[in-house]
């Protein structure tokens, strides 16, 4: 198994990731918003000498290193001769400290830098490869990996037809918390990549969509199960389709991240689903999903499910059947009770 890994950016935060080297095979996280913006925003902003220092520490460990500049939008910025210069300019740097590895979104930075440096392109999971035709492409582009859309993570005829139409190195993102088909997914990638990414950037007083997306889950916690995560001891059954699994997670602290390493490096959790997933605090602070309880569903349900939601119904039943919530809004030590439909209230 290949497991990268996120990091906020600092390097403190990297050396207690490195407690984990023997289970980490490569560390990804952000760099300046000043040049190229990410589709997350960041704890951290490092500059070119902070990238150098966290990219040695992580060699110097046996861990390569991976840097996100994964914009979904940049206002066709990379398209102007100064952009272009900006870009390669940074880029050719990043290479000179000796990144393994470089994540975009946009089908023109795959191309331009497979074709005009010594690295590894990664396609981002913000292009959206969720057909073997895009993936075909994309490599035909020069990639040399994919992170595969998370929609299909549940969804194996399309996996193991992409497996098969391209011979680049496929990842799955594991711990993606998001909906579903997410109808605000595009929107909010591009938010984030001009509030994330150079000046001139916009001043927001709050995030639409974040605040809708949590107003959804927590009025209908099914959306929750839902989500397109692969837990921990459901990754035995993706290993003939990629042995290359992310784990999402760069907005949050080197505690949480090593927990989720260890869940997924040991393909088992004990505890609350929530506390692995790539979503709001609010979420975890609120419901408690008993992660074993979902043992074997991927295979009896998921698997071959039509996701035709509204004939079907499996997953709000078992939603209503395994989810709790706290009963004074969120510590391990109040109670839990059952979920009951509109129960609580935002």
């Amino acid at each position: 198994m290949k497991l990268f890994v996120p990091s906020p950016g600092d390097i403190n935060s990297l050396k207690e990731l490195m407690s984990a080297k023997e289970k980490i095979y490569s560390i990804f996280m952000a760099g300046s918003p000043d040049y190229i913006g990410t589709g997350r925003s960041n704890l951290a902003s490092p500059q070119l000498e902070d990238i150098k220092a966290q990219t040695d520490l992580a060699h110097k460990n046996g861990v390569k290193m991976e840097l996100v500049l994964n914009s979904s939008c940049m206002g066709a910025r990379q398209l102007t001769p100064e952009g272009y210069r900006t870009n390669n300019w940074y880029i050719e740097k990043l290479v000179d400290i000796g990144i393994d590895s470089i994540v975009v979104a946009d089908p023109y930075l795959v191309e331009t830098i497979s074709k005009n440096f010594d690295v590894d392109v990664v396609v981002s999971v913000l292009a959206f490869v969720d057909s073997p035709q895009k993936a075909e492409m994309f490599e035909n582009l020069g990639a040399s990996s994919i992170v595969i859309d998370s929609n299909v993570n549940r969804h194996f005829d399309v996996l193991h037809a992409i497996r098969d139409a391209v011979d680049c190195e496929l990842k799955l993102l594991v711990n993606e918390g998001c909906l579903y088909r997410c109808p605000f997914r595009y929107a909010h990638f591009n938010f984030f990549s001009h509030v994330s990414g150079p000046e001139p950037r916009p001043n927001v007083p709050n995030d639409y969509y974040y605040l809708k997306c949590l107003e959804l889950r927590i009025e209908a916690p099914e959306q929750i199960i839902k989500s397109p995560w692969i837990r921990p001891e459901d990754i035995k059954l993706y290993k003939d389709i990629t042995d290359v699994y992310k784990i999402g997670g760069r907005t949050h602290f080197a505690d949480w991240i090593l927990n989720c390493v260890n869940a997924y490096y040991g393909e088992s959790y004990e505890g609350n689903l929530m506390d692995l997933l790539d979503c709001t605090k609010d979420l975890k602070d609120l419901f408690y999903i008993p992660n074993k309880s979902l043992d074997g569903v991927l295979e009896k349900q998921w698997m071959n499910c039509k996701k035709e939601c509204g004939k079907c119904g499996y997953c709000k039943g078992l939603t209503k059947k395994i989810t709790q919530v706290y009963s004074n809004g969120g510590t391990e030590s109040e109670k839990l009770q059952p979920w009951e439909p509109y129960s609580v209230k935002t």
